[in-house]
């Protein structure tokens, strides 16, 4: 999850830049940079890395703006270099980003006919080069980005400083959190109120869909059709725990809303974005000449097997089977000679998936691992590790973990697919397509909480609740059912619809 620290202040922004982004550094980066305007003027400093390679750039080539943006980059677009590395800035413009922006190629081809020329690998940089455009036009950094927000699709969280312009900041959020906070004279944006801790104790979480225009003493907040909305301030001075958790009551909740970024993170680290194709993430595992797949499991990861059970027989006409972690070693399954055995865990430490990778270990299978923690005792027990980019998951009851496995499973059939000849290229690019616009849709349903709030006072007074699927919906319905169960204590059960 890339972080993202903007200030319009009274004092030098680059030290309190770099203590923001040190703050966000537990979500995981691969480069950093800040821009400030030097009497104005656009200036920059980027490093592969550790913030530590930046920190001593700074030192070496010190920045004395005021206003300024930082930013820790999780690579999607483009590898982890300097020159991809955020702020990305074309003409008078420069913008930090996190997620991804699904149309950026048809934007770039649009741009590039009319003779813009790209400097990076980046989608950032396409709305960087809109809004550059709509400057040249004659638009205010206001309405520039008025113009360019509703053409961009996706999840994404932007913020963005104009050349020249050292009284505006702005910042714009679709499924991607950005927060706004104040002090005396002062302005800020980050992509996390943690960012901010130490800056204020007051804090606006904007809404999805939500863009902000700060100066040093005030806000104004639009909708993406330019109308303007009102959002309450907060005191988050509570405890670190609850700026952890942002202006959600508890974790779970924290974690449910952070899906469309994590499920962009796990995506960027599996498909190339601009080619349309899965990346060889795990090309130590031969699709092509593989006779079967186990999958093992328990709870919740069980469940992601179960999916993708559907997906690997489907689209690589792979045979597949799925047990439960706990009862499988106890049946003694034979295995497929040269087969491959894969176990799914969040934690990578749970006693009976071990158990079962260990059977299938000594039953000659290859040993390949789906989880959230690489230095798990079920990873470094595996040949073929591959991690699903979820982020620290503090809830017990298993959220962005479950769609960043299954946004790892559906790749990783797609990969089977064509290695096995099953799936054409043209196949391969429509459902990367289609793979690219979860984190979106996943936004839109998570905006919908005050309706899923009405579902949940009517049926709070059940006693029983039945989960029906079909197909692969089948599985998600005994995950709901599971859900279900964990939280509330009512009773359900999940039952193919057939």
């Amino acid at each position: 999850m890339c972080g993202i620290v903007g200030i319009i202040g009274t004092s030098p922004a680059a030290p309190r830049l770099l203590d923001g982004l040190k703050r966000l550094e537990y979500r995981g980066y691969d480069s950093a940079g800040i821009a400030t305007l030097e009497s104005g003027i656009l200036k920059r400093r980027r490093a592969a890395g550790k913030l530590c390679n930046l920190e001593k750039l700074v030192q070496a080539e010190p920045l004395f703006g005021s206003i300024g943006i930082g930013h820790t980059r999780w690579a999607s677009h483009g590898a982890p270099t300097v020159g991809n590395a955020h702020p990305v800035a074309a003409g008078c413009v420069a913008v930090v980003h996190n997620g991804i922006i699904e149309n950026f190629l048809e934007l770039k081809r649009q741009l590039e006919s009319e003779g813009k020329i790209f400097e990076t690998e980046t989608d950032t940089e396409v709305v960087a080069q809109l809004l550059a455009v709509e400057i040249e036009n004659g638009s205010s950094p206001k309405g520039a980005v008025s113009a360019v927000l509703p053409r961009l699709q996706g999840a994404f969280g932007l913020v963005m400083l104009f050349d020249g312009n050292t009284e505006v900041l702005i910042g714009a959020r679709k499924g991607s959190p950005l927060a706004v906070g104040r002090g005396e004279g002062e302005m800020y944006l980050g992509s996390d109120a943690i960012a901010l801790a130490a800056l204020t104790n007051q804090v606006i979480f904007l809404d999805d869909g939500d863009w902000v225009v700060l100066t040093h003493h005030t806000h104004e907040i639009f909708d993406f059709s330019g109308n303007p909305v009102e959002r309450p301030w907060q005191q988050t001075s509570a405890s670190a725990a609850m700026i952890d958790k942002g202006n959600h009551r508890h974790f779970m909740v924290k974690e449910i809303f952070e899906q469309p970024e994590v499920i962009g993170h796990t995506l960027a680290n599996y498909v190339d974005l601009a080619a349309r194709t899965i990346k060889p993430a795990a090309s130590d595992l031969d699709f092509a000449n593989l006779p079967r797949l186990t999958i093992s499991a328990c709870g919740t990861a069980y469940y992601a097997g179960m999916a993708a059970k559907y997906w690997f027989e489907k689209y690589a006409r792979l045979p597949v089977d799925v047990d439960i972690a706990s009862e499988f070693r106890y049946r003694e399954a034979p295995l497929a000679e040269d087969g491959l055995a894969l176990f799914i865990s969040q934690s990578g430490e749970t006693a009976d998936t071990l158990a079962a990778l260990q059977y299938c270990k000594d039953s000659g299978q290859k040993i390949a691992s789906i989880v959230n923690v690489q230095e798990s005792t079920i990873a470094r027990a595996s040949d073929v590790v591959i991690p699903i980019f979820a982020g620290t998951e503090v809830g017990v009851a298993s959220t962005k973990a479950f769609t960043c496995q299954l946004t790892v499973l559906a790749c990783l059939a797609i990969a089977a697919g064509r290695a096995r000849g099953h799936l054409s290229a043209e196949e391969e690019n429509d459902l990367v397509a289609s793979l690219i616009g979860v984190p979106r849709h996943v936004a839109e349903i998570t905006n919908r909480s005050d309706e899923i709030h009405d579902v949940a006072k009517r049926i709070v007074s059940a006693r029983d609740i039945l989960f029906l699927g079909r197909g692969i919906n089948y599985p998600i319905a005994l995950e709901g059912a599971l859900k279900l169960k964990e939280i509330s204590y009512i009773h359900a059960e999940g039952y193919a619809a057939g």
